[in-house]
C-alpha cells in the first residue's frame, strides 16, 4: 500500500468520525464503515460485527461499552422514509471489526492500523502499517517453516538436519553469509530467530524459497538430508538472483527492530485503546438516535463481497 493510497482512505475515514453528545468520544456508525471497508451487503457485513462481538467477549471487556445497537428512521426516495438497524462503534469496536475482516482488502488492512491508534496522524498509521505487512510476512514464513519441518521429519530428517538445511538456505540466500555470520553482523541475540530482525523484504525472500522447497519436496517425494539440501540451496539462491537483479543484496540491507518488542507495544496499545474508547454511560442506552447523525445509505446493494 503506497503514500498515495494511504492518503485517499485516510480521508475517507477521518470524514466518517462522529463524537458523542457532549462529550469527546469518537464513534462511528456499521452502516458507513460497512461502505467504507467494502462490504456491498448489510448481511454479510453483520456477521464481521458478530465475530468483533464474541472477540470483545472474550478478551473480557463488556460488549455494551463499545457496540451498541440502534434504530433509524431514514429517507428512501420520494419524501418516505422507513427503519433500518444500525449499531454505535467505539474505536476498539472499529478495531475488532478490522481484525476479523479480509486483510487482502486495502481498505480493511488500512483500518487495523487506523483504528488501532489514538493519534490520527498518517505517519503513526503509515509506519504502523509498514509493521502489521512485516508481522504478516514473519507468520508466513514461521508456518512454512513448520511445513518443511514436518516434511523432512517424515522423509528420515530430525531436527538438526533441518536446522542445517535451513542454515545452508541462509547461506545460499545472503551471498555465503551463514545464519550465525548474519546474526553477528545485525547483532542479533544467538538465542533469537534471526528472521524476527529482517526487513519485509527478506522475510518474504525467505518464505518464498521455503514455499518453493515445500511443493518439490511433496511433489518428487525426495528423500534424505542431502537431496532436499540441494534444493533448498538451490531455491534460495534463485530468490537471491531475483533479488539481484533489482539491485537488492539482502546481506547489506539494515536489520529492523524486534517482532517480538513491536508485538509487545501492540498489546499495550491495545489495553489502552479499550480504556480510552468506551462510550459515555453506554449502560443506560445510546441518546435519542436523532442526535447521532449518519450519512451511510441504508439500501441493500446487490451483489456479493
Amino acid at each position: 500500500m503506497d503514500s498515495r493510497e494511504i492518503t485517499t482512505l485516510h480521508l475517507a475515514f477521518d470524514a466518517m468520525v462522529q463524537l458523542w453528545p457532549d462529550s469527546d468520544v469518537e464513534f462511528w456508525f456499521a452502516r458507513d464503515l460497512q461502505d467504507a471497508l467494502e462490504y456491498t451487503e448489510w448481511r454479510n457485513f453483520q456477521k464481521v460485527i458478530a465475530k468483533a462481538r464474541t472477540s470483545c467477549e472474550n478478551a473480557g471487556i463488556e460488549i455494551a461499552d463499545h457496540f451498541v445497537d440502534v434504530n433509524k428512521m431514514v429517507e428512501i426516495g420520494s419524501g418516505s422514509k422507513r427503519s433500518v438497524d444500525d449499531v454505535v462503534l467505539t474505536r476498539y469496536a472499529c478495531y475488532l471489526i478490522a481484525q476479523n475482516g479480509d486483510p487482502r482488502k486495502e481498505p480493511i488492512a488500512f483500518a487495523q492500523s487506523y483504528f488501532a491508534v489514538q493519534t490520527r496522524k498518517q505517519e503513526v498509521i503509515e509506519e504502523r502499517i509498514l509493521f502489521q505487512e512485516r508481522l504478516r510476512a514473519r507468520r508466513k514464513l514461521r508456518e512454512s517453516e513448520t511445513e518443511l519441518s514436518k516434511n523432512i521429519y517424515e522423509r528420515g530428517v530430525d531436527d538438526r538436519g533441518f536446522g542445517r538445511i535451513r542454515s545452508k538456505g541462509d547461506a545460499a540466500l545472503f551471498g555465503g553469509k551463514t545464519t550465525g555470520q548474519m546474526k553477528s553482523r545485525m547483532g542479533v541475540p544467538k538465542s533469537r530467530p534471526l528472521a524476527d530482525f529482517l526487513p519485509t523484504i527478506t522475510i518474504t525472500a525467505k518464505n518464498l524459497a521455503t514455499e518453493i522447497t515445500n511443493f518439490n519436496v511433496r511433489r518428487s517425494d525426495m528423500r534424505g538430508e542431502a537431496a532436499i539440501t540441494t534444493e533448498h540451496v538451490q531455491n534460495n539462491a534463485s530468490v537471491r538472483g531475483v533479488l539481484e537483479e533489482r539491485g537488492i543484496r539482502p546481506e547489506e540491507l539494515p536489520p529492523e527492530e524486534d517482532l517480538k518488542k513491536l508485538e509487545r507495544r501492540v498489546k499495550s496499545d491495545e489495553k489502552r485503546l479499550i480504556q480510552q474508547s468506551e462510550l459515555p454511560s453506554s449502560s443506560n442506552g445510546p441518546p435519542p438516535v436523532a442526535q447521532l447523525q449518519s450519512d451511510s445509505d441504508p439500501a441493500e446493494d446487490e451483489g456479493q463481497d
